[in-house]
């Protein structure tokens, strides 16, 4: 030092010897302390206002921590620690340049041209050598001052920065932390997030290492964990600019479903975040998750507790030191000069103003006593790091105790072989330490120098609670335990509100996602016969089988058949029963009157036939109704057809049978063949052979069996989709199964037509014409109806019905044209069924030569030629 040296131009930070130790200096061994005592100064100036919490609880955290191992007989004895405390401003340049104190003794400088004014060289003091440092707060300014110390070998123990890019440790080897890496802090985020059933968020971060790492671990540990989906990652610039905030909240609107918004900002750039989303009406919309830079702070959400209600915060597991309490609320302007900005925290805190030397009094602000006190006269709540900050003195105090131990056994005081400490030594015994902490947690470090992870998690309430304010709800170390019916959100809610791109879709609906967004999707339903397979897929059900009503799987289809009390079966059975018991009436008069001239005329033998296959056509729609078996249905093929083959047959060989009588009575006298009645019934089982050979073949071929039809019953609507038991006959195979019918029919039809000139007198023609007429016209009507409801989902029922019935009436006109007749006369008029005079063949040719006459007399007749009567006397 020159003697003409002017001392204030030099950089002089807070520098002392905690209390109880004699003289100024540094102690045995000094630690280096980097505290934001002020904020950011605005543009051009480095520092701003004067941060009470994070700066001077924080530094006073730091000189208490040292007061108390200085006076600890156990940690460090005869060895006092000093303290060299510079202020970073919140600032990472400028922290850079005040860190630079901390290297001054490590750096060799020629001073050999440097000469007082008097020609003597000057008198140059050994900067003090700080072996370890206590800091920084913000992640930014610990990196930037990190990069300096590695390079001289000094270790640093913070007390607030939790960026994750930290606990890299070929870059910061010499960087440890007593908080948790935003890393575990991120793990904690996503847990929460997941627990309350949240799937499509948005992230917000304040520009800068803290903000950027914080959301960069949520963002990669999401990913990790799958079933999260970041709808906006929105970064906030250093330097806002006037409305950037209003933008904010309006590109956070764009994705309003994402009501979840995960905040790692710092103190100013949450309120303005709060304070936008209230200007734009959106109280109570956003729901936030807040980091550790928000955790219990009131000030973060002050004039904005609407907005902020419901958020849940994050901070490291801390408790309040009490005996840090009865040491700051006993500071005083007296006893605290040590702290070179204590008396700009007491006119801050107090709202007062000193008498300074060279400052100027404002005599609008009232003026300091002195007797002001702490808590007393001032609002004070111990700040949330401060139980940090003295963990780190402590872990810096044993890992200096340890090195100590090994290194200087026995001695008093440092020995030569920690003068000077080797910094990478240090840094090993920094790692190695395991202690109770100030809060009686225990304090420790990973290969990284990361803390482990402990949190409470808190949610700011405001409704139905007496004392509004963040309420702890749960804890995170490694896994989450979070206390959901303590949750109270918006308006007293206690039902979690919901943070999804789409909402759960209904039962039966399948998921269509969005391509490139794994949490949102379109809900679609499975329709028709589908039911869902898996949450992305609708399947078929099978052909037996319909979806249950919510479609998550199948079930049967039900089975049904044509039941006997059905509206389809009540009208053909009674038919029916009505037809067989005519007939059955029929051929009992028939058979009691046997040998009557009536019974004898109609010809006994086909009459018995005819009515066989009339009785059977009626007994055939109860096998149509009847449950589907294989007897059943082998019924069904045989005598589905036989009834009117059998009927058609007799009728075709009895008009076949006049038709060449008259035939042949026209061209000679000699009869026909085969008119007796033993040709008669040859010739009628000969066709009815044709009908029975072909149904045989068929059995061989196709043995007959049931089957479940479950196609003819399956509506766009699965619950009204029935399976039916049936026969195995198609609509194809059952007229086959009448079309030789059908054929005799359309024979017998041909014949009768051509017979219509026989005398009515004189044989049944007339009769069986009128009944094949009216039988033409039946089918003639059924096969429309058969054919026309093949599309009903009724088909079944209308066809057996229709198939039935028409066959019921046909049988009914051949009954009552044929026979109902004779029966009346011989049961009413006996007195006409008597014996008349024989006809021989010739008296037949004479008849039909009569007709023809006739026939030609009346074709020939013109211009009132007179008309010429038959001669009915035969």
């Amino acid at each position: 030092t020159c003697s003409n040296f002017n001392n204030n131009q030099m950089l002089t930070p807070l520098f002392l010897t905690p209390s109880g130790v004699k003289g100024r200096g540094s102690g045995d061994i000094t630690l280096g302390g980097l505290f934001p005592v002020h904020s950011r100064g605005p543009a051009g100036v480095p520092c701003g206002e004067i941060k009470r919490e994070k700066g001077i609880h924080r530094l006073e955290a730091m000189l208490y921590a040292l007061d108390q191992i200085n006076s600890d007989p156990e940690l460090l004895p005869n060895i006092t620690l000093g303290a060299r405390i510079l202020d970073t401003c919140s600032r990472d340049t400028y922290a850079l340049e005040q860190s630079l104190t901390f290297v001054q003794a490590l750096i060799q400088k020629d001073n050999s041209d440097v000469r007082c004014s008097n020609g003597e060289p000057p008198i140059i003091p050994k900067p003090e050598r700080v072996v370890g440092v206590i800091g920084a707060s913000g992640s930014s300014v610990s990196i930037m001052v990190a990069n300096v110390l590695r390079l001289f070998a000094i270790p640093q123990i913070s007390y607030a920065s939790t960026a994750p890019e930290l606990s890299d440790n070929s870059r910061y080897e010499f960087f440890s932390r007593v908080v948790p890496p935003d890393s575990y802090q991120a793990q904690a985020m996503v847990d929460i997030v997941k627990n309350m059933g949240w799937n499509y968020v948005s992230t917000l971060a304040s520009e800068g290492n803290y903000g950027e790492s914080g959301v960069d671990a949520f963002l990669q540990i999401s990913r990790e964990a799958g079933g999260l989906c970041i709808a906006q990652s929105i970064k906030i610039p250093r330097e806002p600019r006037p409305g950037e905030f209003d933008k904010i909240i309006k590109r956070l609107m764009e994705t309003s479903n994402a009501r979840g918004v995960i905040i790692f900002a710092n103190e100013d750039d949450i309120k303005r975040v709060l304070q936008a989303a209230k200007k734009a009406n959106l109280t109570g919309h956003f729901l936030f998750v807040g980091s550790d830079s928000w955790g219990s702070k009131n000030s973060a959400i002050e004039d904005q507790e609407e907005v902020a209600e419901g958020a849940v915060t994050i901070l490291p597991k801390r408790a309040s030191i009490d005996g840090f309490d009865q040491y700051f609320t006993s500071r005083s302007l007296e006893n605290n000069r040590r702290n070179i900005w204590f008396a700009e925290f007491w006119e801050d805190d107090f709202k007062c103003k000193l008498t300074r030397p060279g400052i100027k009094y404002d005599p609008g602000r009232r003026k300091c006593t002195g007797e002001e006190r702490i808590s007393r006269d001032s609002q004070y709540e111990q700040e949330g790091k401060v139980q940090f900050v003295i963990d780190a003195v402590y872990a810096m105090a044993h890992a200096l105790h340890s090195m100590h131990l090994d290194l200087c056994a026995g001695s008093m005081g440092v020995c030569e072989k920690m003068d000077p400490v080797d910094g990478r030594m240090l840094l090993q015994y920094i790692r190695s330490v395991n202690f109770n902490g100030s809060a009686g947690t225990g304090v420790m470090f990973n290969e990284n120098g990361d803390a482990p992870g402990r949190y409470d998690i808190f949610q700011y309430q405001m409704s139905n609670v007496s004392n509004p304010g963040y309420k702890n709800i749960g804890q995170w170390t490694n896994h989450l335990r979070l206390n959901v019916n303590e949750m109270q959100w918006s308006g007293g809610d206690r039902k979690i509100p919901e943070s999804v791109c789409s909402f759960p879709c209904e039962s039966g609906e399948r998921k269509k996602m969005v391509k490139g967004v794994p949490c949102c999707w379109h809900c679609e339903l499975c329709d028709g016969y589908q039911y869902l397979l898996d949450e992305f897929t609708c399947d078929m059900c099978p052909f037996d089988m319909r979806p249950l009503e919510n479609r998550t799987g199948c079930r049967p289809t039900p089975i049904i058949k044509l039941e006997w009390s059905s509206p389809w079966a009540i009208i053909p059975v009674f038919l029916a029963i009505l037809g067989i018991l005519a007939t059955t009436g029929v051929i009992v008069t028939f058979i009691r009157f046997n040998d009557t001239p009536i019974v004898r005329a109609s010809g006994r033998e086909l009459s018995y036939v005819l009515l066989t296959g009339i009785f059977l056509i009626y007994l055939i729609t109860f096998f149509m109704i009847a449950e589907p078996s294989v007897a059943i249905c082998a019924f069904r093929r045989l005598f589905l057809g036989l009834g009117m083959c059998i009927s058609y047959a007799a009728m075709l060989t009895k008009t076949n049978r006049i038709y060449r009588i008259f035939e042949q009575g026209k061209k000679s006298v000699t009869p026909p063949k085969f008119i007796s009645p033993t040709s008669q019934l040859i010739i009628t089982f000969i066709l009815i052979s044709v009908q029975l050979l072909a149904v045989f073949i068929w059995f061989g071929v196709m043995p007959p069996h049931t089957i479940i039809d479950y196609e003819e019953q399956k509506p766009p609507n699965p619950e009204f989709a029935r399976g039916i038991l049936k026969c195995d006959m198609s609509d194809l195979s059952l007229i086959l199964c009448l079309s030789y019918s059908i054929v005799l029919m359309i024979t017998c039809t041909v014949y009768a037509i051509k017979s219509r000139g026989v005398p009515e007198t004189f044989n049944e023609a007339k009769p069986i014409g009128f009944t094949m007429y009216t039988t033409c016209i039946i089918w003639l009507a059924f096969v429309p109806i058969f054919f026309g409801t093949a599309q009903s989902t009724e088909k079944m029922f209308i066809q057996t019905t229709t198939l039935t019935v028409s066959m019921s009436l046909s049988a009914t006109v051949s009954l009552g044209m044929l026979y109902v007749p004779k029966v009346y006369v011989i049961i009413f008029h006996p007195e006409q069924n008597v014996q008349k005079r024989k006809r021989s063949f010739k008296a037949v040719v004479q008849a039909a030569t009569v007709t023809t006459h006739l026939s030609l007399k009346s074709n020939d007749k013109q211009n009132g030629e007179s008309k010429v009567e038959p001669d009915r006397s035969q």
